[in-house]
């Protein structure tokens, strides 16, 4: 099994409080691997936030959640978090999106993830469109959708994010890090 769901990982006031936190932080066009832009690719504003200041408590729920679900479904080799924890916001003034892509790459941090874990922050109320789509193997899964669920997958998988045309959608993601698949 290469994807796990794991329901209500954060409160809804958790949630609003990751979503808070990312407003604090200056946000940035996000990008590629390598730090490219391309907008026909990836629509979306990032915020890096501080995993051992202020957010400290949400790198500290991820790790927890991430820790379950490895040894209950993945049993990857992880090592470590090299990378900050990513805020992003899917706004439907530039239908958001992220298109059909995997998170490993030649990157020297990105070749190293293992899984990826993604926490829905917004009520799904409150948009439509950004479906997180993930491809295991030529069927399309849409992932949970409530308030703070988390959506844990192999990083060499495909997946996306179909464009917003109502309202935002904020969503967390973190990359755990081992040694190479082999």
């Amino acid at each position: 099994m290469f994807m796990h769901a794991v329901p209500a990982l954060f409160s809804a006031a958790e949630a609003a409080e990751v979503i808070r936190l990312a407003v604090d932080v200056q946000a940035t066009s996000g990008g590629l691997v390598g730090g490219l832009h391309n907008h026909n690719i990836r629509r979306a504003d990032i915020a890096w936030l501080d995993d051992t200041g202020s957010a400290a408590w949400v790198m500290e729920r991820i790790v927890s959640g991430v820790a379950r679900a490895n040894r209950d479904v993945f049993d990857f080799d992880i090592s470590d978090f090299r990378e900050r924890l990513q805020v992003a916001a899917y706004d439907e003034s530039v239908a958001g999106h992220y298109d059909w892509h995997s998170d490993i790459g030649d990157g020297p941090i990105a070749r190293w993830r293992k899984l990826t874990i993604v926490v829905q922050l917004s009520d799904p109320q409150s948009y439509r469109g950004g479906a997180l789509e993930i491809n295991p193997g030529g069927t399309t899964v849409t992932a949970a959708r409530g308030i703070g669920d988390a959506t844990l997958f192999a990083s060499f998988m495909l997946h996306r994010v179909t464009p917003v045309t109502h309202g935002t959608r904020h969503s967390l993601t973190c990359w755990c890090h081992g040694p190479a698949f082999r």
